[in-house]
């Protein structure tokens, strides 16, 4: 679809206004270094479009809009992750005032959300399924080149994976509809109810609004139109009611594309005729030898225009009825006449074509008036790129998935990253290299999840460890909140340096940068903070609460280490992580550890189903610079993202 211009936006938006509506603009994506001077235009255009707000995920906008106006609100996209309490804390605390919770949540935990923030609440209550945590899949982006971060999803998740069980489609989720339990979450106390829509037709887009707001008045709406209109194999409430079955899971067939053809002539009545939903106020005054006075109003704004002088009549004087129907006719304006006042007391009459002008001098006026600049747009530059080098050589660090996977031979490691867990159950063993032992944050963790990990990370300050990396906003707070030093993840999705000052300025230690980087682009960041890079492993390329591997009787006899295969019978590595969440890897592993690395302060080694040997020889292979034997993947690393 082609994007708005500055031009077209501002129609857009006056359009939208003069007709009660707002307009929330979405600028969810992730931005490279190159690209933050258009990002400052692009965000000073919307200010100057008059937007309502503006919807977010990278942390280089949040800076762009409080340099250029301070005083447009701000969304947290459902890009942004968040999950739990901690985060829409953290979110509200920085002054957004919107948050777009994760589409993964149930009803319990918008509840618990709701009860300890007060920033609004926004939910997806009907559309497409995304099956990866929104902001945490990369799928598309190391397998297409098109990340889903950036708004350009290929959708692979949609293509034929086959689980280790045999059924196919273990990507692809039914279409979520919440519509039958609006009337619940509107008791909870959420603000704002989403429909997805994006690229879908107009007939779609009219259906599922017309649904929602009749369940919203305990109206009756058609589901078979509904499901008929767009649908994946019907929909799912699944994670709602916190069921989350293999019925979740359906994708597009053909009776689900040809039933549309049944239903489209019939929603078309739903939106081809503009509407007129903006009361008008209007008081014509006719006075002797002065001009005739059109006074139109609309809610606090009051606009007068003045025009030909009244006329004594040779027959008689205009009557009421006539010049009702002469400032009555909006024809193709939003308003509809709500009060007519017509003051005559001398028995003048005035032309039809002089009223006519009247009214639409007067509409004129009055739509100027109501989209008028309502922003103080401050014209900012973003800040220049430059060249970072660190101040001391390459040092490493490893990630592992288990202290099986620790021996000696690792020690000489910067840190050692292990899994909350594992270092609970571990840490007597741990004990002598506490200092350098950095605990991993569940990368997903849900609202009743939270108060036991704060347990656990109190339990490990106590014991000697202070360090903790999270790529999640509600696990920085949570760090915060225990005293531990913060490191950020690769999941903070860092691909600028105002991303990168800013998680510097909340305090992080540092920030491991996103994956979705190029080399070029990496080295072009500039700032101040350090910064390291995933330089090992088989990548984390989705994250899913709803577990593809699960067949009709649940989890079954599965050991929570398992694969999927694609469409071409490749096998990706899919790791469950406590029956929580599971995790999809990348088929080959990442290995950049023999490439020049000279703009960044450290390599991390990010280990999942090797053993301890395999471990500890690839590291010393990566601390030589050598080459890695076998199947590997650059990545990203040299090339470029659309």
């Amino acid at each position: 679809a082609d994007n708005f211009t500055t031009e077209n936006l501002k129609e857009a938006v006056d359009y939208c206004h003069l007709r009660n509506v707002k307009v929330y603009v979405t600028l969810n994506t992730l931005v490279f270094n190159k690209e933050l001077d258009d990002l400052y235009k692009t965000v000073e255009a919307i200010a100057k479009s008059n937007a309502d707000a503006v919807i977010v995920q990278d942390f280089a906008t949040v800076k762009a809009v409080k340099d250029i106006c301070p005083t447009l609100p701000i969304h947290a996209s459902t890009q942004m992750a968040v999950h739990n309490v901690s985060g829409a804390k953290a979110l509200e605390d920085m002054g957004f005032s919107r948050i777009v919770l994760a589409r993964e949540l149930s009803e319990k935990e918008f509840r618990l959300i709701r009860e300890s923030v007060n920033a609004e609440l926004e939910v997806f209550v009907h559309g497409a399924h995304c099956m990866g945590a929104s902001g945490n899949c990369y799928l598309s982006a190391m397998l297409g080149e098109r990340s889903g971060n950036r708004g350009l999803c290929a959708q692979g998740c949609r293509l034929n994976w086959v689980s280790q069980h045999g059924r196919e489609y273990a990507l692809s989720l039914k279409d979520m509809s919440y519509l039958d339990s609006i009337k619940s979450l509107s008791d909870i106390g959420i603000n704002s109810f989403k429909i997805e829509g994006r690229m879908k037709r107009p007939e779609y887009v009219a259906a599922a609004v017309t649904s929602l707001k009749n369940a919203l008045d305990n109206q009756p709406y058609d589901k078979n139109t509904l499901r008929s209109v767009f649908s994946r194999s019907g929909f799912t409430d699944g994670y709602l009611k916190g069921k989350r079955t293999s019925d979740m899971f359906g994708y597009r067939v053909k009776d689900d594309v040809t039933s549309a053809n049944n239903v489209l002539k019939d929603l078309e009545s739903l939106y081809k005729n503009d509407i007129h939903p903006t009361p008008l106020n209007a008081e014509l005054v006719l006075c002797e030898n002065a001009p005739s006075k059109l006074t139109l109003s609309s809610g606090a704004v009051t606009v007068y225009v003045t025009g030909d002088i009244a006329e004594v009549p040779r027959n008689a004087p205009l009557p009421y009825e006539i010049a009702l129907r002469n400032v009555s006719k909006l024809g193709d304006t939003p308003f509809y006449l709500n009060n007519f006042e017509f003051s005559n007391d001398h028995n003048l009459t005035l032309s039809a074509s002089s009223v006519n002008d009247l009214r639409r001098r007067g509409i004129d006026l009055l739509c100027k008036e109501l989209t008028k600049p309502r922003y103080n747009v401050q014209s900012e530059y973003a800040p220049k790129s430059g060249i970072y080098r660190p101040e001391k050589p390459l040092i490493y660090r490893v990630r592992l998935n288990s202290f099986s996977q620790f021996t000696e031979a690792l020690s000489s490691a910067e840190y050692i990253i292990l899994p909350i867990d594992e270092v609970i159950k571990n840490a007597e063993k741990l004990d002598h290299i506490s200092h350098k032992i950095i605990v991993e944050l569940p990368a997903l963790i849900y609202p009743e999840a939270e108060n036991i990990i704060t347990d656990k990370l109190k339990a490990l300050k106590e014991k000697g460890f202070s360090k903790g990396i999270t790529g999640n906003i509600g696990g920085i707070a949570l760090l915060k909140k225990c005293s531990f030093s913060v490191f950020g993840g690769n999941n903070l999705n860092v691909t600028n340096v105002i991303s990168l000052e800013e998680y510097s300025t909340i305090g992080l230690e540092d920030v491991t940068l996103s994956f979705e980087l190029t080399q070029k682009a990496i080295s072009s960041l500039g700032g101040v903070t350090k910064r390291g890079a995933l330089i090992y492993g088989h990548l984390p390329i989705m994250y899913m609460r709803a577990c593809p591997q699960k067949g009709v009787d649940g989890c079954g006899k599965c050991n929570g280490a398992t694969t999927l295969t694609d469409r071409k019978g490749i096998q990706f590595p899919l790791l469950c992580h406590n029956k929580e969440y599971s995790v999809l890897h990348n088929s080959v592993p990442l290995y950049i550890g023999d490439k020049s690395l000279n703009s960044i302060d450290f390599g991390t080694l990010y280990f999942t189903t090797e053993g301890a040997t395999e471990c500890a020889k690839i590291f010393d292979i990566c601390k030589k610079s050598l080459t890695l034997p076998g199947k590997k993947t650059n990545g990203l690393f040299a090339r470029e993202l659309l």
